[in-house]
């Protein structure tokens, strides 16, 4: 019998990585040659981040925002085991892997067998679980799955992208995978199949900054990439999702995997430390359940709020919204040094089935 849970999550690399390397993008910034030199100095930040910075600095600050971000993991990996679906399916953004200068999709549905995932490769510093470098990760796809999916998005007026196998030389793109992987923080195992459905979130900065710091670097381009597509089309074909898993036979867990606003995409703050008081209002709005007002975001207050990836979460809240979903938990963990706020989400079932 078809049912839906809904979750929301981070895929943040910070966390798969160790303590001491927790603060590396904002030191990584801190070297910029774009970076004006008033910025280089602490005393030139937000009172709140140099307090963060001091903690770091001192060795408390790292530990702490693990230790929060890990508990909502547990929390979200409870309602998951609880759960017990079919299979995922998770809204996930690529950081020029899978989407490169020969196409970048606006959504594309993953309709795969198996994907073997190498997901150290990339970063190649120390993980949390100081699992070898070379570690390879199987993830079962659901191939009839995906092919539905896209299916029913072509009957709803969507002209979707879809794919059976990845292109990305390690695997599942890291939005993907390390989601995965934080979920299963505590190593229990991930036994459900994966059905990847990619976002173009990054948009204007697809290629140009090369997924995420060649501008930083001074080596990206100036002109900015065509846009992704606007909040409203994530929101409506999440609610395309939603009402056609709805209709099928399976126990789906739609999963969000993002963090909200990045240190390293805001440029009003000189790229070094996240928006927090937009995170804040788009937190409030979930947290009140009035998942339609990210419907009515524009491009450019999600590009001005370094909120590129929350896109992953307006087709989540799409779906919601179509169930009448509403939030049943949610946690944000703030950080201004650590690149962005760690959200997190479980979405109630419809209350005609939590009083059965």
């Amino acid at each position: 019998m078809a049912d839906i849970l809904g979750l929301g999550v981070t895929h943040s690399p910070l966390l798969l990585g160790v303590d001491g390397r927790m603060a590396a993008i904002l030191e990584r910034v801190l070297q910029s040659p774009r970076l004006p030199d008033r910025m280089r100095e602490p005393t030139a930040w937000p009172a709140p981040m140099q307090n963060e910075w001091a903690e770091h600095l001192a060795g408390r600050a790292a530990p702490a925002h693990r230790k929060r971000a890990v508990e909502a993991f547990r929390a979200a990996r409870a309602a998951l085991d609880a759960f017990n679906p079919d299979f995922i399916l998770m809204f996930g953004d690529d950081q020029y892997e899978n989407f490169r200068e020969d196409g970048v999709a606006p959504f594309c549905v993953f309709a795969t067998d198996e994907i073997e995932s190498r997901p150290y490769a990339r970063a190649g510093i120390n993980n949390a679980w100081g699992e070898p470098a070379d570690t390879v990760v199987k993830t079962k796809g659901h191939p009839a799955a995906g092919r539905f999916i896209a299916k029913a998005l072509t009957e709803q007026g969507f002209d979707i992208t879809w794919a059976y196998k990845m292109r990305h030389e390690n695997g599942l793109p890291h939005a993907f995978m390390n989601a995965l992987l934080l979920l299963d923080y505590d190593r229990k195992g991930l036994p459900w199949p994966v059905v990847p459905f990619h976002v173009n979130c990054y948009g204007s900065s697809t290629i140009s900054k090369k997924g995420a710091f060649a501008h930083i670097d001074g080596t990206g381009e100036e002109e900015p990439d065509p846009p992704g597509p606007a909040p409203s089309r994530c929101f409506d074909i999440g609610a395309a999702v939603g009402r056609a898993l709805a209709g099928s036979p399976w126990r789906v867990a739609l999963i969000a995997s993002s963090s909200w606003s990045h240190s390293f995409l805001t440029g009003k703050h000189d790229y070094l430390y996240p928006d927090l008081v937009s995170d804040r209002a788009r937190f409030a709005e979930m947290r009140e359940g009035n998942l339609s007002a990210w419907r009515n975001l524009s491009t450019a207050q999600i590009e001005d709020a370094g909120q590129q990836e929350l896109l992953n979460w307006v087709c989540l809240a799409g779906a919601m919204d179509a169930l009448g979903r509403k939030p049943q938990w949610v946690d944000m963990v703030e950080t201004h040094i650590f690149v962005a706020p760690k959200v997190f989400a479980v979405f109630n079932p419809p209350l005609a089935q939590a009083a059965e």
